[in-house]
């Protein structure tokens, strides 16, 4: 069962992310159209795109606030064959055949409450009918639709009643945990995720009172760390943070940067060049256990098609060693966290010789840590 935020008096309730994906997913089974609400970059748009991809669907994107009332019924064309008005529906809606070669289509109205209230008025058909004009939704689709609140400061108008008593409507809030799950399966770049680990209220400070062109958002940071390039210098590096999260956080995250540099590679280290850390700065050890993490997976992936998962195990023993002797219980439980549970590597306890040592030491706070 999902916990909601349930707020205060007047507060709506709130989900995480993971927490809609499930409602979302029941809700698509009973081919109920669904209403994501949240402000900006908290992660609607990715998260269509998830379930879609997790279903082994498709996902069709309609940004309507861009729309016309013409763009959704069609152009009206004269059919002369049955000496009629006909309508030619928009090329982006779904096809029989196409619909047909998906086992679900996820039709995604975004920025629905940005768009134009005769737009709007115009969607009511489809999602209400399934049809608009000649045009009918096949079977296998299922409709999604987001916008922002009217407090995000966003263009938004108000949704008329009629049209939002046909959605089950979700409130998406940030939440930490779900975000490093996810930046850790995207790979998010290690000093990205090495800082928020670190301070973890810098992931989201967007606040609709304040008019900062830049500010953090998940979106945001992953800008961030799409951008972040080694040939550009200080200065750049900093401008382009800023660019994406605002001056303040880009000088707090590139002091973090300077820092997480003077630290070992995670290749020298998993290896068994490197046994000691002298740095002991936490954001950047943080930072340097997400990029042991990352460079395990790549190992494991590669040892398996190559058959040399000795190899890849003696690095692993490396890696244990390397944590217990220089990281604080919290640093060890992280990283044994992240290979085994978001990465499930397949540890082989009996190739790791100081396995024992770690069992004894750690296994009353990892779960599974044997497995």
């Amino acid at each position: 069962m999902a916990k909601v935020n349930k707020g205060g008096v007047g507060e709506p309730r709130t989900v995480k992310i993971t927490e809609a994906k499930r409602l979302v997913r029941h809700a698509m089974k009973k081919k109920r159209p669904v209403f994501l609400w949240g402000p900006p970059g908290v992660g609607k748009s990715d998260l269509a795109a998830q379930l879609a991809d997790e279903m082994g669907g498709a996902l069709i994107d309609v940004r309507l606030n861009l729309w016309e009332p013409t763009d959704i019924k069609g152009i009206p064309y004269y059919n002369a064959k049955e000496n009629v008005m006909s309508w030619a529906p928009p090329a982006e809606l779904p096809t029989k055949e196409f619909a047909s070669k998906h086992p679900v289509v996820v039709l995604f109205l975004d920025e629905l409450a940005g768009a134009a209230p005769a737009v709007q008025a115009a969607a009511y058909q489809l999602i209400l009918n399934r049809k608009v004009g000649t045009y009918e939704l096949p079977d296998n689709v299922v409709i999604m639709a987001a916008g922002n609140r009217m407090t995000d400061k966003g263009v938004t108008y108000r949704m008329p009643t009629p049209l939002a008593n046909r959605f089950v409507h979700f409130e998406l809030r940030v939440d930490f945990a779900d975000w490093n799950v996810w930046a850790l399966q995207n790979r998010i770049h290690p000093d990205v995720v090495g800082y928020l680990n670190y301070q973890k209220a810098d992931l989201y400070n967007f606040d609709p009172t304040v008019h900062d062109r830049s500010f953090a958002t998940p979106r945001s940071w992953m800008f961030v760390s799409d951008l972040l390039d080694d040939d550009m210098t200080d200065n750049e590096q900093t401008d382009t943070v800023a660019g994406c999260v605002g001056e303040g956080l880009a000088i707090k995250f590139m002091a973090h940067r300077k820092i997480a540099a003077d630290l070992p590679t995670p290749t020298d280290v998993l290896a068994g060049k490197v046994k000691e850390l002298k740095t002991k700065e936490i954001s950047a050890m943080y930072s340097l256990t997400t990029g042991m993490c990352y460079e395990l997976k790549d190992g494991y992936d590669n040892a398996k098609k190559s058959g040399k998962l000795d190899t890849w195990h003696i690095n692993c023993e490396n890696f244990i060693q390397f944590m217990m002797d220089n990281f604080e219980a919290e640093m060890v439980i992280m990283g044994a966290h992240t290979a085994l549970k978001n990465y499930n590597l397949p540890f082989d306890h009996k190739k790791l010789k100081n396995f024992p040592d770690f069992f004894k030491r750690y296994a009353h706070l990892v779960v599974d840590v044997s497995n």
